[in-house]
């Protein structure tokens, strides 16, 4: 699979590739993220999406020919870079200051190039961002543990600074109060 993408390939399998190098922190990481992640590949079509991806980013990572080297960069790195930031942001949800600026950062890209790469999988990074906060506050809310908690608690550990725009949102999405979830949860335990 590799031979038509790399330059020599026999020859770059028995080279040591530099920990530093950018393909292959993704590769790693793009890896490790699917390891973690048992519904990751679960269809055949996806199978595909992410096999080519990882070939993308080992070509890059053993050097890969100019003409692969130029579909690697768009197909390969972008989609492991999406998938870095939105492990990155799951993994950080709570925190209030998560920001585009601090996602790029850590990916170590222009807050413009994280908006394409998002716009690319047809959506914002505030979307996404406002989605997965409001998944982890529904999920609390639905927790016998957390009966006793209050909404506010909630929503401040779920990464909303602000109460109304929580509930706004909440009930935009949720088509309900953050309360009637929490009862309709104790409902169906019962």
């Amino acid at each position: 699979m590799l031979s038509p993408m790399v330059v020599d390939v026999d020859d770059a399998i028995m080279h040591h590739i530099p920990r530093d190098t950018a393909a292959l922190k993704l590769l790693t990481s793009y890896a490790k993220t699917l390891l973690d992640d048992d519904l990751a590949v679960e269809t055949p079509a996806l199978r595909h999406h992410v096999a080519t991806h990882m070939h993308d980013l080992a070509a890059l990572a053993l050097g890969a020919t100019r003409e692969a080297e130029g579909v690697a960069r768009s197909r390969g790195m972008g989609a492991a870079r999406l998938r870095t930031a939105k492990t990155y942001i799951v993994e950080n949800i709570n925190r209030r200051d998560i920001s585009i600026g601090s996602v790029a950062a850590y990916l170590g890209v222009t807050p413009r190039y994280l908006q394409r790469l998002f716009e690319s999988d047809g959506t914002t990074f505030s979307a996404f961002l406002l989605g997965r906060r409001l998944a982890s506050a529904h999920r609390m809310l639905s927790e016998p543990q957390s009966v006793q908690r209050q909404v506010s608690a909630i929503a401040y550990d779920a990464g909303f600074g602000d109460l109304s725009y929580f509930n706004r949102c909440f009930r935009r999405i949720y088509g309900a109060t953050p309360m009637d979830i929490r009862e309709a949860a104790a409902k169906a335990r019962e």
